[in-house]
């Protein structure tokens, strides 16, 4: 399933080691029926400060994202076993769109020709199976905290808060 969700666009910033950071998305799903339409959705992750996730900080927090209960709960299981971020919060939402297609590689066609027109860097574009949108917006997340991590802890270092 993993290998099945890709992020066409990708962002190339990291995130900040202190405060906020926010990653926004096109997130264009395969049609569910044969003659159904491409779905288009745009959200946006918030990312707060890393630090590892123990009782005392609060788990991350998913919203609008999957309707299978035992898909979430396998999620949340992992998230909280692993270093990951303060607060983390990924919402899903819909965005009324003028692109309508049967053809996923027409509609991230159209949204890049938008965001380079735009000069936007700062929007991915990511692609998905019907249903499997959620994982997509996982992986873009994941993808920037590894891309990020090495900066991240270089920074805390020179800040004094881990250890030469």
């Amino acid at each position: 399933m993993w290998n099945s969700v890709r992020i066409v666009r990708p962002i190339p910033y990291t995130l900040f080691t202190f405060g906020d950071t926010d990653l926004q998305y096109f997130l264009v799903e395969e049609p569910d029926a044969p003659m159904g339409m491409v779905k288009v959705s745009r959200g946006k992750v918030d990312i707060t400060r890393p630090l590892l996730i123990t009782p005392y900080n609060s788990p991350p927090e998913f919203r609008n994202l999957w309707e299978d209960q035992e898909f979430s709960e396998m999620v949340d299981f992992l998230m909280s076993r692993t270093a990951a971020f303060r607060n983390l919060k990924i919402e899903n939402k819909q965005l009324k769109s003028e692109l309508t297609s049967d053809n996923v590689e027409e509609v991230v066609a159209r949204l890049n020709r938008q965001l380079d027109s735009e000069d936007e860097d700062r929007i991915a574009i990511l692609t998905a199976p019907a249903n499997l949108g959620p994982l997509a917006i996982l992986k873009l997340t994941t993808d920037r905290i590894l891309e990020s991590a090495r900066g991240n802890i270089q920074e805390l270092r020179e800040h004094g808060f881990l250890p030469e």
